[in-house]
């Protein structure tokens, strides 16, 4: 184990690393009273990797699912086309409700 000053430890932080590295071990102190202990970080153990095949069985898929989408869906996901609902929508407004005053996203 090795005492060593803050001034010390900020000029030569790089040299300490590497010793924490090899296993050794390194205390800060201040005012020669240590603070604070330099050591290595435990590397964490792989985790076990999961089987194919734990989803078998629970996953579906349609078989038009590469089909192309009509115009109408196709325009929502692009942006062409905007729903009356949207408040994006530049002719949409809130409309207020009888309780409070508060605003609903309604298109008007």
């Amino acid at each position: 184990m090795k005492i060593v000053n803050v001034h010390e430890a900020k000029a030569h932080l790089s040299e300490y690393l590497a010793a924490v590295e090899r296993g050794e071990e390194i205390v800060i102190a201040r005012r020669n009273k240590p603070v604070a202990r330099l050591v290595a970080v435990e590397r964490e153990k792989p985790k076990k990797r999961r089987p194919f095949g734990l989803a078998k069985g629970k996953v579906w898929i349609s078989e038009n699912f590469n089909a192309p989408l009509d115009d109408e869906l196709l325009g929502l996901f692009t942006g062409e086309k905007i729903l009356s609902s949207d408040p994006l929508n530049p002719d949409w407004k809130p409309v207020r409700s009888g309780r409070g005053g508060s605003a609903f996203l309604r298109s008007g």
